[in-house]
């Protein structure tokens, strides 16, 4: 299910944009819902600047609202080789058979089949848990089984930190509580992401009361995020990459609340490009959509004609990342000049001095 568009002209460095190192933002906003808010409309072009807590003002009763629910694992370990003493981290990314793992290892080359991991916690005490590698894929992935523990996910909590991405820099075993706390959307519930979904950040529960006060109608859908969402486009075409699989859960109180509201022309308002991609994945499968539990690897990039989304609500991404491509998809549906609206929008952004990525503000494109 890529809804891949064979043909197309975009390359991987045609999403390419210059942005000034101080403005990846490092630290969340103090309050959540103090961030900034760039609004855009695509049938006029124009672009107004708010903050987060404008955002009722842009919805109206009867507009359903999509949240990915799914919790962040803190899904980063750290430890030092048995043999040799080396320093190892290790990103979970993947569970596998047997309660064993895919994960990104680092310094992976260094670490062949057969290496044995003595596992710290996240103060950087040893503990009796070993890893060893017992697989390579041709990605480089390590698959890893933990001896000392019969499910290394039970054990995450006290032995892994937030799976923060590398552009926040974070020294290992340094991690605050208010990564903890901030790098995880209020109403996360099911665990199983190994990056947050971060347009839901900016989210309060006092905010939430108010937009269902004024009648917006807030629902859920999960989407474990993944190496499908933030994996570096390695191909030079668009046509030619491949995103990873991820599991999401669409229940059936969502799809059926956006069927109504798509049978009486009631607008769907993503939070976050996994939201869209869970949408737009189910729309290929079921339309009317239907409660369903499944993979995904859809691939939204321009001319993408959108099904189900009618407004979405994100950050600003990474240059030549595949969400930085969805977003242009979706600032002029079935069509490629999204792409250049869109980096005209970074530019202005850049220019207001807007905070990027993961702890970085917000956009509301209608």
């Amino acid at each position: 299910m890529s809804g891949k568009i064979t043909g197309n002209p975009l390359k991987t460095a045609d999403f390419e944009f210059d942005l000034p190192p101080d403005l990846v933002a490092q630290h969340p906003t103090p309050i959540r819902d103090a961030s900034r808010l760039l609004a855009i409309e695509r049938a006029t072009g124009q672009h107004a600047h708010h903050h987060f807590t404008d955002l009722p003002k842009f919805l109206n009763a009867g507009d359903v609202l999509v949240l990915n629910n799914s919790r962040v694992i803190p899904s980063r370990l750290h430890g030092r080789k048995l043999a040799g003493k080396a320093t190892v981290e290790m990103l979970l990314i993947a569970p596998a058979q047997d309660f064993t793992w895919w994960a990104l290892v680092r310094p992976g080359k260094r670490l062949p089949t057969g290496t044995r991991i003595a596992i710290h916690d996240h103060t950087e005490r040893p503990t009796p848990i070993v890893a060893k590698v017992i697989e390579k894929n041709e990605e480089g992935h390590a698959r890893l089984r933990f001896d000392g523990t019969g499910d290394i996910l039970a054990e995450l909590d006290w032995l892994g930190e937030m799976p923060l991405p590398p552009y926040i820099h974070r020294e290992a075993h340094n991690q605050t509580e208010e990564d903890i706390d901030r790098y995880q959307t209020v109403y996360a519930d099911p665990a199983g992401s190994i990056a947050a979904p971060t347009a839901g950040l900016h989210f309060t529960e006092a905010l939430l009361d108010q937009l269902r006060t004024q009648g917006v109608e807030i629902h859920a859908l999960t989407l474990h995020v993944g190496l499908g969402t933030f994996a570096q486009v390695k191909a030079d075409l668009l046509d030619e990459h491949h995103m990873h699989t991820e599991h999401y859960t669409l229940p059936p109180e969502t799809s059926t609340a956006i069927n109504a509201a798509k049978i009486e022309r009631r607008r769907i308002i993503a939070v976050g490009t996994t939201t869209v991609r869970v949408l737009e994945s189910a729309a290929q499968t079921h339309k009317p959509l239907a409660a369903t539990s499944r993979s995904t690897d859809i691939f939204i990039y321009p001319p993408y004609e959108f099904r189900i989304v009618d407004a979405l609500i994100t950050n600003f991404h990474l240059p030549q990342s595949t969400l930085l491509m969805l977003v242009s998809a979706f600032a002029a549906p079935g069509e490629l000049r999204g792409r250049e609206w869109m980096l005209k929008t970074y530019a202005e952004a850049i220019r207001e001095k807007y905070r990027f990525f993961s702890y970085g503000d917000a956009m509301l494109i209608t």
